[in-house]
């Protein structure tokens, strides 16, 4: 038996409330320009294919070592770790890499570098189509803690992309972890990393640990001695959203 709904020539239930109570106006979200295949008009851009200004040697400061060729940042083995000037901490990511068509090692000697959140937490790099490694070291992995969920890596020497969430822990004042960081990741378009709570910073020995930061720290691209290359880097600020 069906309970029968009384309602006004508007759809409105005049049983419940008036539904204007659970509308929020205020404040409105800004408006953001999203072109197809684009930089969203709120985003700071990396890198575009020329200008490497964005970028530092991760060791101090100074000129980076790495070379940009037709239009990709490419690695420069030996010279060091990159990292930007600008701090970020809750932010959206993308960025595009591409592996050695032709990688001169195998497990995690293939075209390996790294994508570090807050120089500190580690999306891997690495040419993992054809490639047997841990698989918590393989490509889009949270190094060393949490395997992808899939494997989307494409061919060497193919362009891929990352689409990066990435939460900053916080802390106490007197150190204590608050909330740790989360982190969720697109490779090629398809989710690799849903939401996951990272346990610590990345080590390669040993268990992952937190230690109290900054709020803010500056993103980091690692030389692992492989010439990988990146290109289309940029970025987002974002804010964890608030219940009205």
């Amino acid at each position: 038996m069906f309970a029968c709904v009384l309602s006004t020539a508007s759809g409105q239930d005049p049983a419940l409330p008036s539904p204007s109570l659970t509308e929020v106006w205020q404040p409105v979200p800004p408006k953001v320009d999203a072109p197809a295949g684009g930089v969203p008009s709120d985003a700071k851009v990396l890198f575009a294919g020329t200008d490497t200004g964005a970028w530092e040697n991760a060791k101090g400061g100074g000129p980076i070592g790495w070379k940009v060729v037709d239009g990709a940042l490419v690695v420069t083995p030996g010279s060091g770790d990159i990292r930007t000037r600008e701090a970020f901490g809750d932010v959206q990511l993308h960025l595009e890499f591409r592996t050695q068509t032709k990688p001169k090692g195998e497990g995690q000697g293939a075209s390996n570098s790294g994508v570090f959140l807050m120089e500190r937490y580690e999306l891997q790099v690495l040419d993992s189509y054809r490639n047997k490694t841990y698989v918590n070291g393989q490509a889009a992995s949270v190094y060393k803690q949490y395997p992808p969920l899939v494997n989307a890596s494409r061919p060497p020497g193919e362009w891929q992309s990352y689409d990066v969430l990435f939460l900053a822990p916080r802390f106490a004042a007197d150190g204590r972890v608050l909330a740790p960081a989360r982190m969720t990741v697109f490779h090629n378009g398809v989710l690799v990393q849903h939401d996951v709570a990272l346990r610590g910073s990345t080590v390669y020995q040993g268990q992952p640990k937190y230690e109290k930061h900054t709020a803010k720290l500056p993103l980091q691209l690692q030389d692992h001695g492989d010439p990988v290359a990146f290109r289309n880097i940029w970025i987002r600020d974002i804010a964890r959203p608030v219940s009205p």
